[in-house]
């Protein structure tokens, strides 16, 4: 899975307004695999911090979506003087119980079967899909070195991996910057239960939650899901 992939049909509507940056996270798209990065929340922490600071800038706003959003929270409490706005979508870092959604995504086998049955987890409207969705998806999830990438990071059980992204609720609850929660109401990979922990441990968020919507709350709801955080953002 890409940044691009995830975040096209946002990226080309909020660079009107913004600097859009979607960078692969250790682990995932074409970012290069290093053995001297650790595949966990503090390398993944380290990497875009470093990321940050390569590109000299000092303060951004940052939009998470699932493993992203837990990376999102653990930059705004480790490193609070680099974030300005968090947009949090179907966001890990709060305790919840290893889903069958999940647990397909990390458990994936490549086969273009599999991917059209991960496809129908991630997305409410299944007319969205297409085979070549689908096959695109594979092409990327088998170049080399990918799958067995993957499958190290999410070995089982996997509950132990959702605990490791999970941040203390007390860190999470001392979190002083503006904070927009996005969940889609039919996920079958992240509960809507994350989306309503978060709001009650931040002061300064919010919540929107889309009916009929899964996973993609960025693409199967894009022109609104672009709208408002587009407006959060330049609050």
């Amino acid at each position: 899975m890409t940044a691009w992939a995830n975040w096209r049909l946002t990226m080309p509507d909020l660079s009107q307004r913004f600097r859009v940056i979607a960078p692969d996270v250790p682990g995932f798209g074409y970012t290069e695999r290093n053995d001297s990065v650790s595949y966990d929340m503090n390398g993944w922490t380290s990497h875009l911090v470093a990321f940050l600071e390569a590109l000299d800038l000092q303060r951004v706003h940052i939009v998470g979506n699932s493993l992203g959003g837990a990376l999102a929270l653990s930059i705004a409490t480790r490193h609070p003087e680099l974030v300005d706005r968090l947009v949090l979508m179907g966001c890990a870092g709060v305790p919840f119980e290893l889903t069958a959604g999940l647990d397909a995504v990390w458990g994936f086998e490549p086969s273009l079967e599999n991917m059209r049955e991960l496809l129908n987890v991630f997305a409410y409207d299944h007319s969205l899909l297409s085979e070549e969705l689908a096959k695109s998806r594979l092409e990327a999830a088998t170049r080399p070195g990918v799958q067995e990438a993957f499958g190290a990071m999410f070995p089982e059980p996997r509950q132990d991996c959702v605990d490791a992204l999970t941040l203390n609720e007390q860190v999470i609850a001392g979190i002083d910057r503006p904070v927009l929660v996005v969940h889609g109401r039919d996920h079958q990979v992240i509960p809507l239960g994350n989306a309503l922990r978060l709001l009650e441990l931040i002061e300064q968020s919010q919540l929107h939650v889309f009916g009929r919507c899964g996973h993609w709350v960025q693409i199967e709801h894009a022109a609104a899901f672009n709208r408002i955080v587009g407006d959060f953002l330049a609050e």
